[in-house]
């Protein structure tokens, strides 16, 4: 029987919200590994680690990276593409180095169906996939940009409270000594001077950020650059 390795993760938000638990992807897995004829080397467990990490920087990640590098296994199998990959880019280099490496990666509920890199129509439905998955992707990032430029426009609670605003119930109200402040950072800005002196001037002059701590050239770069402070939104102020 050939060796496996066996990747499972959850994010910190899939756990609060009861989302595929390690031990369901796990008896998944297994189930798979034996229909297969796979024997399963290790179970790497990834909990509370974001896909947003590229694989091998994760804990288990660099494990499985490491092992699949020294032959100790020549197949990796995990639940979805999202269990590994940050996006399809990600996904198909990584693929690509193990398929010239002789390892053949299985994903084992895509759509209800399972891919395995080892023959060339697996190689071409994960291609496929990877493509649908990163426009799925980024169709919910666009969506979820719209929607929070249109609470932005119409002064709803969009996120963390900002500079300039104050919350009252779901509806932002204007706060004219920040926003005066905001006109201070603007006029300076158009005099020529640099985000870090402004952010100089900012914390010698006590001035509080929104959050609390201390000003930095990015969050001098934020304000000037957030839709919400506009010269004419706060030039009537």
């Amino acid at each position: 029987m050939e060796k496996a390795i066996c990747y499972i993760r959850v994010s910190t938000e899939e756990q609060v919200r009861g989302g595929v638990s390690l031990e369901a992807q796990e008896e998944k897995l297994r189930a798979y590994c034996q229909l297969q004829c796979l024997e399963i080397l290790e179970v790497v467990r990834e909990e509370g680690v974001s896909a947003s990490k590229p694989l091998g920087t994760r804990p288990g990640g660099a494990r499985v990276v490491e092992a699949l590098a020294r032959r100790e296994a020549t197949h990796l199998v995990a639940l979805k593409l999202d269990r590994l990959f940050r996006d399809a880019i990600d996904a198909l280099s990584m693929t690509r180095k193990w398929d010239s490496m002789g390892v053949a990666l299985h994903l084992v509920d895509m759509g209800g169906q399972a891919i395995n890199t080892s023959t060339a129509m697996g190689r071409f439905f994960l291609g496929t996939m990877a493509g649908f998955a990163e426009l799925e992707k980024n169709l919910i990032s666009e969506r979820t940009s719209i929607a929070l430029a249109h609470k932005r426009d119409k002064r709803e609670v969009y996120g963390p409270t900002p500079l300039g605003y104050v919350r009252t119930g779901d509806i932002l109200e204007e706060d004219m000594r920040e926003l005066s402040l905001i006109e201070a950072i603007r006029e300076r800005r158009e005099k020529g001077w640099s985000l870090r002196r402004i952010a100089e001037w900012l914390n010698s002059s006590g001035a509080p950020t929104k959050q609390g701590g201390q000003w930095h050239a990015s969050t001098v770069r934020y304000v000037l650059q957030n839709s919400l402070y506009t010269t004419a939104q706060v030039a009537k102020n």
